[in-house]
């Protein structure tokens, strides 16, 4: 039996939404998921298991269609899936009258339900999400009927407020594939029997890596998992890079460091970027520029300018810069403190000089 497991795909999510590339990252989830379907149709499978959040939010009808649609273009592949914390089932979700083409089948309900495939000897159980949060152990204490069939469980969680689970009484489930979802990077949580695959697309700066799917088959005569390979689909990555400076890193030198890497990494990619290192003194960085000209999602400055403290003080000794060096140099500063004493000392220089005499 073979199979692609996803989830989080978050259909209808705009990521980066202050960012002029967001729409591009819309269409990206959507491309991305429709490369699933692509995948799904090329290699065959039996199956294709959605752990949870196919939507972002609440589906409208166009949502519902055009999912529907795309399901309806394999035929062959059985479609299982369940809800997540994001699209959860409401009273009034229009999943619930929803008329899903013939290969799909949704795990509505909020107890643990199943669906068995008598040609491929295949029973799917799972549950959805009726409530934003799930904050009891609910896959523990799981019990089903012995039987010779292949035993898949879907379920959406895995942090404290989402189906907590101990990892160690997940491996005593009598599964043969945990198909999990809500976590959104990738992670093989117990070798050939459970698996979050991540998002298909990152869906924010936090989530650095490849994002994809699980490819799976598993064997009909063991019913163990002979095959388990994340298949990477993402469009772009989010990339943290640090870049150093020095007392002679001008504006068009950071900006010239900063495109070189974005360049030997794919301008296709969005970069947060942390800038470090002592700089001039009379050089202040202009971060709105450097984001303005490449997609980067964040520039943190912590760079620090190279004051001669020592050289300072004994040319201020009693007057407000002098006071001032004296009150906070210490060993050991926090960066919140070293912001202070820099910043302070600027701010005190820049008005002495004003105040000399032309």
């Amino acid at each position: 039996m073979k199979f692609i497991h996803t989830a989080d795909i978050h259909w209808g999510m705009a990521p980066d939404s202050d960012k002029p590339w967001s729409k591009e990252r819309a269409q990206a989830i959507k491309d991305s998921f429709q490369e699933v379907i692509r995948q799904a149709r090329e290699r065959d499978v039996d199956f294709l298991f959605i752990s949870g959040d196919l939507f972002h939010r609440q589906p409208l009808a166009r949502d519902l269609k055009e999912l529907n649609y795309l399901f309806s273009t394999i035929p062959s592949v059985r479609i299982v899936l369940i809800a997540g914390n994001h699209d959860r089932i409401r009273p009034n979700s229009a999943v619930l009258s929803f008329s899903w083409c013939p290969n799909v089948t949704y795990l509505t309900g909020e107890d643990l339900e199943s669906v068995y495939f008598k040609e491929l000897n295949t029973e799917v159980y799972g549950f959805s999400y009726h409530t934003a949060e799930i904050k009891e152990d609910r896959l523990t204490s799981i019990q089903i009927p012995e039987t010779d069939h292949i035993r898949i469980l879907l379920a959406h969680g895995g942090d404290a407020l989402h189906l907590p689970f101990n990892r160690v009484s997940l491996a005593a489930l009598p599964f043969d594939y945990i198909a999990l979802g809500h976590i959104h990077k990738p992670e093989l949580v117990l070798e050939g029997k459970a698996a979050f695959p991540g998002s298909l697309e990152p869906l924010d700066k936090t989530e650095l890596g490849p994002h994809g799917f699980y490819y799976g088959e598993i064997n009909s005569l063991t019913h163990r998992v002979s095959v388990l390979e994340f298949a990477p689909v993402s469009r772009c990555q989010y990339i943290s890079l640090a870049v150093g400076v020095t007392p002679a890193t001008t504006n068009s030198e950071l900006a010239a460091s900063i495109s070189q890497e974005i360049s030997r990494r794919g301008s296709q990619n969005i970069y947060r970027f942390l800038i470090r290192g002592m700089r001039d003194p009379d050089i202040s960085f202009d971060l709105d520029v450097l984001a303005s000209r490449f997609r980067i999602v964040e520039i943190i400055d912590n760079s620090d300018p190279q004051y001669d403290f020592s050289a300072l003080f004994a040319e201020h000794p009693s007057d407000m810069i002098g006071f001032y060096i004296q009150a906070l140099q210490k060993d050991d500063m926090s960066q919140v403190e070293k912001k202070a004493l820099y910043y302070g000392i600027n701010a005190l220089l820049r008005t002495t000089d004003e105040r000399r005499p032309v």
